[in-house]
């Protein structure tokens, strides 16, 4: 490398002395906090930075995928629904009316017969080894997979039968709740696998189809076993990690809470700022910039890509549990892609996707947008009509509240668009380095 060369580089890599747009944007925002303490006091505002925390796990997860190796996730609602599926499994009480029974061994055994119906169906479809034409391989296969699943869901329909009627549903393990959110991360991770490993090696956008359709069906799987999770009844209170508001009082169970989500955080952050650093993140960077080039230098591209979409998926299934967990309540009906997609999309859009110190921003910031975009649209309304009631004699209209809720869309409509117009590549965007 030439003289020259090498005090490019030495300029190029050196970063600013002093994050100026950082310091202000981070100002903005705990003035933002302030005013909402102010007005609308600790409990509610601390409940909102624990879940704006919880928010800020997720989209630290999408922006890993999208931001790291440009993989777009359209189904982080069925991830964040595992892992507040775990978080309930694992911290609900035990069901004595059900494990006190013969149900556990009869819902076993069935189990059991799905699983052996799996692998006969795996092992037909490797008969063409043994010499057998691959249309007829095929047509085995597909008969045999049809013929074991009405056997199965048969089987299966009866045993859930019996534990809805005599036990209501399975119940719980009766764990610390953290434990639930460890495994919903696992869980998360390990659906993150199968659809990667169908998908990854195809074009983006039938990773957005399979991850949009995998979350349906999780939602949908999760909403009807009521034997499992209660469907739409719900199944609450769920116990905290840590004393509960009967304990200390609201404001003080939550600050606790949001010390756990704030630590999670910090720790996660570091991570993925020595990984993004590492020799690892830069080769997934640099297949996200040129996949060619990336295979051609002898790296594993579909292997690599794969590890960062689980990686994400384990992220976002511990956010939800984390969530599930602070709101007390696991309802499969409230998991929304408005809620839990489109808003940790606009998030990662604002702070800017491949920068983790961004991302934390823009959920912080989104999330108060969402949050208070309601009360002061109600505000603006009713200010507007009591102005018109004196001056002009306007009646009242009778469904403000709902008139209110309906301005957080807008808001945030607004704000994305506003957002990919004068800053597309996020209020913080991701810093490359470029070597000369």
């Amino acid at each position: 490398m030439s003289t020259q060369d090498k005090r490019r580089e030495d300029l190029v890599d050196t970063p600013s002395r002093f994050p100026v747009r950082e310091v202000v944007l981070f100002a903005a925002l705990l003035v933002a906090i302030l005013g909402v303490y102010a007005m609308m006091g600790t409990a509610y505002s601390t409940r909102m930075l624990v879940e704006a925390a919880c928010y800020a796990i997720l989209a630290l997860g999408l922006t890993i995928q999208w931001g790291y190796a440009g993989q777009f996730n359209a189904g982080v609602m069925g991830f964040v629904a595992l892992g507040g599926f775990c978080a309930m499994f694992f911290s609900v009480p035990v069901n004595d009316a059900f494990w006190g029974s013969e149900l556990p061994g009869e819902l076993g055994r069935v189990l059991l017969y799905g699983v052996a119906a799996v692998l006969v169906v795996i092992g037909a479809t490797r008969l063409d080894r043994l010499g057998v034409p691959k249309r007829l391989r095929t047509l085995i296969a597909v008969v045999l997979a049809v013929v074991l699943y009405l056997v199965v869901i048969s089987l299966m329909r009866e045993v859930t039968g019996e534990i809805q009627s005599r036990a209501g549903f399975v119940g719980g393990l009766g764990l610390p709740a953290w434990t639930g959110w460890i495994v919903g991360g696992a869980l998360a991770g390990a659906v993150g696998y199968f659809i990667g490993h169908i998908c990854l090696g195809l074009r983006s956008d039938y990773l957005a189809i399979a991850t949009l359709g995998i979350a349906e069906i999780i939602k949908a799987f999760l909403k009807n076993s009521d034997w499992l999770t209660r469907g739409t009844a719900t199944v609450s209170p769920l116990p905290w990690p840590t004393p509960g508001p009967a304990e200390l009082g609201f404001t003080l169970a939550r600050a606790l809470y949001l010390s756990i989500t704030a630590v999670m955080i910090a720790v996660i952050f570091f991570l993925l700022h020595r990984a993004y650093h590492a020799p690892w993140g830069r080769m997934i960077r640099a297949i996200r910039d040129n996949e060619t080039s990336a295979a051609a230098m002898g790296k594993d591209i579909n292997r690599r890509r794969l590890e960062i979409f689980v990686l994400g998926c384990i992220l976002m299934g511990i956010g939800g549990g984390a969530l599930t967990t602070f709101n007390s309540l696991f309802d499969p009906q409230g998991y929304l892609p408005l809620n839990h997609t489109f808003l940790v999309l606009v998030m990662v859009i604002l702070g800017g996707p491949g920068n983790n110190l961004g991302t934390i921003f823009g959920a912080v910031a989104v999330y108060i947008i969402w949050i208070m975009s309601e009360p002061l649209a109600l505000f603006l309304m009713q200010l507007a009509v009591s102005i018109g009631e004196g001056a002009f004699g306007w009646d009242a209209p009778a469904n403000m509240d709902s008139r209110a809720l309906q301005a957080r869309v807008f808001v945030i409509g607004l704000l994305i668009t506003l957002v990919l117009r004068f800053a597309p590549k996020g209020l913080l965007p991701e810093k490359v380095k470029h070597h000369g």
